[in-house]
């Protein structure tokens, strides 16, 4: 492809109408583009994740937010002239004259959104959570995210898995605060490494097995992972059980049910059984955790493209539904354990206060667990545990 036919093809990705999380989609595209080599996938895929890291910069710059400007915003940060790329072919139509007026004027001083990279209308949300800290804790999520992994106790020891990945050219070092967690440089490629394929280790950011650290499962356990999707905490909380015990995994979708079936196969976990979420089987459980569906706004530096996906009405949906699982899980009458990865308040202290309110048979154990890039080098996450 030439570098003009590279562009259109962004153009046409940013423009299509997709919910899929951007790496899906990606793939998506390029099973549908076989002409499109290596080089072409990389470049892309690399501006693709540009635009949306500095989408508010260059919506400032062109005062536009159509998939043509954001791709001609791109070009200016990098010094190049669009009129060379925008020229009709197989490369995007030429410039019109508002595009052209558009490029020659300088914008102004950006504001806290645009210098912040997120949507104006979450400015207030994001207050809430960091008050002074907002610009740069924003700063701290505009970075690639490492990655983390969590070495499974059932089949390996973190010491050899670190040694081998070393040895196969990954620098990868052990995590202090986490006996099982390592980390490894940004776009680390690890999904084909045999100790992965053989269930020695799994992808998962430090946060989220701190979460899994603080629901204090032990062996013996009868837990319920109420929206397990693919299953990556119930399998931590079977490395902590050292597969002793039972969890119940449920989700209402049940092509992640059968991915964590395969997970746990490979794993050598045996204690987790997957039903339905509505169908779940009757007894008493030693904890209930409902890592709750959420904006996935701790994991902006993974997915650039979740913030500005977001909207009012989808944020209030989220909020509404994380209040019907609530009421739900208490209805075990145990310990219960909250998580989501978001930095909202929203949908983090506001659902746990509106919840005791309604609740005064439950109370917190602790304080809540509050992670974000900055504070903590970790994605967003949040952690309130009840009994």
């Amino acid at each position: 492809m030439t570098p003009a036919a590279r562009l259109q093809a962004v153009i046409d990705i940013l423009g299509a109408d997709t919910a899929q999380p951007l790496d899906r989609q990606l793939k998506a595209w390029f099973r549908g583009h076989r002409f499109a080599g290596s080089g072409d996938r990389r470049a892309i895929t690399e501006r693709i994740y540009a635009v949306f890291r500095h989408r508010a910069h260059f919506i400032h710059r062109m005062g536009h937010d159509d998939p043509r400007a954001l791709v001609i915003a791109s070009l200016l940060m990098e010094g190049e002239n669009p009129e060379t790329y925008f020229s009709g072919g197989y490369g995007p139509a030429p410039l019109s004259d508002g595009e052209r007026a558009a490029i020659a004027i300088e914008p102004g001083a950006p504001p806290s959104w645009v210098a912040g990279e997120y949507p104006a209308w979450l400015e207030d949300e994001l207050r809430r959570a960091f008050g002074d800290r907002l610009a740069g804790e924003m700063a701290a999520f505009q970075q690639r995210a490492p990655v983390d992994i969590r070495v499974n106790r059932l089949k390996a020891a973190r010491d050899q898995v670190l040694a081998q990945l070393s040895a196969d050219g990954f620098a990868c070092s052990p995590l202090k605060n986490l006996a099982d967690a390592a980390r490894c440089a940004p776009g680390a490629a690890l999904t084909a490494h045999p100790l992965y394929m053989a269930g020695a280790f799994e992808i998962q950011d430090a946060a989220a097995q701190d979460a899994v650290m603080l629901c204090q499962a032990v062996p013996g356990m009868r837990v319920l992972d109420m929206t397990a999707g693919a299953g990556g905490k119930s399998l931590a909380l079977a490395a902590a059980m050292q597969n002793k015990g039972e969890i119940i995994a449920s989700d209402i979708r049940e092509e992640a049910l059968a991915e964590l079936c395969r997970r746990a196969e490979r794993a050598g976990v045996t204690i987790i059984r997957t039903h339905l979420l509505g169908t779940l089987p009757d007894g008493k459980f030693d904890l209930v955790l409902l890592d709750a569906p959420c904006s996935g706004s701790g994991t902006w530096r993974r997915q650039p493209e979740a913030k500005w996906r977001l909207t009012p009405a989808r944020l209030a949906a989220l909020c509404t539904l994380q209040d019907r699982l609530l009421d739900q899980a208490a209805s075990f009458k145990t310990r219960l354990v909250y998580a989501t990865c978001s930095i909202l308040v929203r949908e983090n202290q506001d659902r746990i206060t509106d919840f005791l309110g309604t609740h005064p048979d439950f109370s917190r154990i602790g304080p809540d667990f509050h992670a974000s890039p900055a504070m903590t080098g970790t994605d967003g996450f949040y952690v309130a545990r009840l009994k």
